[in-house]
């Protein structure tokens, strides 16, 4: 069965997409811990980080790095926190969140819940902001 990721990928569900190549996507969190977090996915399938291909991984790394300069641009913060989790949906995915304190990237506190429209303005403005 296709994880949610998949189905953000092939477009049978809605995302809020803000960068995107022929291996990976990024998208912002429905439910994010802070504004501006973002999901960076490869579209490869594949459960656990560690257990992609070298370049793939690496990949994956350079593509994030491109999203969290844009992330960076597009909301007030200090910098961009990176968390690798992997258990909440069994497709690799790297969380970046803009941090302000160590809290905001706290996974154990309250998410935000924010509108569609408010999430569609965070997309385009990261999108702005990409090089």
């Amino acid at each position: 069965m296709a994880s949610i990721f998949t189905k953000i990928i092939n477009r049978e569900i809605p995302g809020h997409i803000v960068a995107e190549n022929d291996d990976y996507i990024a998208f912002l969190d429905i439910n994010p811990l802070v504004e501006g977090h973002v999901l960076v996915v490869p579209k490869q399938e594949t459960d656990y980080i560690f257990n992609l291909e070298d370049d793939v991984y690496s990949g994956l790394q350079l593509f994030a790095k491109r999203v969290a300069k844009a992330i960076e641009k597009s909301v007030d913060c200090i910098r961009i926190g990176v968390a690798v989790i992997g258990l909440e949906v069994p497709h690799v995915h790297i969380h970046l969140v803009p941090l302000n304190s160590m809290d905001d990237i706290n996974f154990s506190k309250g998410k935000l819940n924010p509108s569609q429209e408010a999430l569609e303005k965070m997309a385009q403005k990261i999108k702005a902001n990409l090089e």
